[in-house]
């Protein structure tokens, strides 16, 4: 194994193990470690500790001619300047030709959310007298009434979980753990799926473990199997288009905004490190409150 290769390892685990991200996320990383090596062979740059400032300017200019968003391309500037600073700490490296590179200005968008009558429709999408409806109404009560992400709901595990005070322990990003509280829909929803179909799935594939949800072999579901999950319930239901995980904790944040919940509040449930990331939903309730106004107020 040749020196970027062990580099890229270390890398790879240190994002596992210290930083404790996402398979997923992990994926993301190593996929744009594979496209500068790529162009470092193009450039015949030997290896990591020649690449110089000059090379990342040619690099950068590389992908705004392949037409990438410029979300993508700050993720890809973001994930090499966090690599060449990883090498630099582990004494890989002797500069990080990243560090003075500015990433491109990201238009804000705002956050998709669903209307509470839109998530009545995927609620009485899921067919709650077979295990799997039970599962799929469980997960959807669970993102709803908690706006975890995809990767914290598939890691919850049974004990996690706290009916009698009806809160969830979420084992976070950069392993922060935090309680949130849930409602009686998605308790109720938990209860059944956890006594009725869960049980069901693991004794018919004679399976045994503590992971809260499974897949229909009884095995601990992926963030890949739960955004299946969602797509084929938006399928089943009359709205159209996919549903990204995410607009189910947009959702949570936005409904709570709307109804008097405060920022710092919402901020805590949601797990942000920092209140600007929290802050992009008073834009959506904004718009909501003015859309509000024009349709109902007689002098709008």
């Amino acid at each position: 194994m040749g020196k970027d290769e062990v580099a890229t390892k270390l890398f790879l685990q240190y994002l596992q193990v210290e930083k404790n991200y996402s398979q997923y996320t992990i994926e993301y990383y190593h996929g744009d470690l594979i496209d500068f090596r790529l162009f470092m062979s193009e450039q015949s740059v030997a290896d990591f500790e020649q690449v110089e400032y000059s090379d990342v300017r040619l690099f950068l200019t590389k992908l705004f001619n392949q037409k990438l968003a410029r979300k993508s391309v700050a993720r890809k500037i973001s994930s090499l300047r966090s690599f060449y600073k990883f090498l630099l700490r582990e004494q890989l490296v002797s500069q990080n030709p990243f560090a003075s590179v500015s990433i491109p200005k990201i238009e804000k968008r705002l956050p998709n959310f669903f209307y509470e009558e839109e998530l009545s429709i995927l609620f009485e999408a899921c067919d709650t007298s077979e295990p799997i409806g039970q599962r799929n109404r469980a997960i959807l009560e669970l993102l709803y009434a908690t706006g975890i992400r995809v990767s914290e709901c598939c890691s919850i595990r049974l004990q996690d979980i706290d009916m009698d005070l009806s809160t969830l322990l979420v084992h976070g990003k950069g392993r922060k753990d935090r309680y949130v509280p849930f409602g009686s829909f998605a308790e109720e929803a938990l209860k059944r799926y956890i006594v009725e179909g869960r049980e069901a799935i693991m004794k018919q594939h004679k399976k045994s473990h503590d992971v809260l949800l499974v897949n229909f072999r009884g095995g601990p579901l992926t963030t890949r199997g739960l955004r299946t999950i969602l797509n084929s319930i938006v399928e089943k239901s009359s709205l159209h288009g996919k549903i990204h995980p995410h607009k189910l904790r947009h959702s949570f944040a936005t409904h709570l905004l709307n109804n008097g919940a405060d920022m710092r509040t919402v901020q805590e449930l949601l797990g942000h490190a920092n209140l600007s990331s929290t802050q992009i939903y008073t834009h959506v309730t904004n718009d909501y409150l003015k859309k509000t106004y024009m349709e109902h107020h007689p002098r709008a």
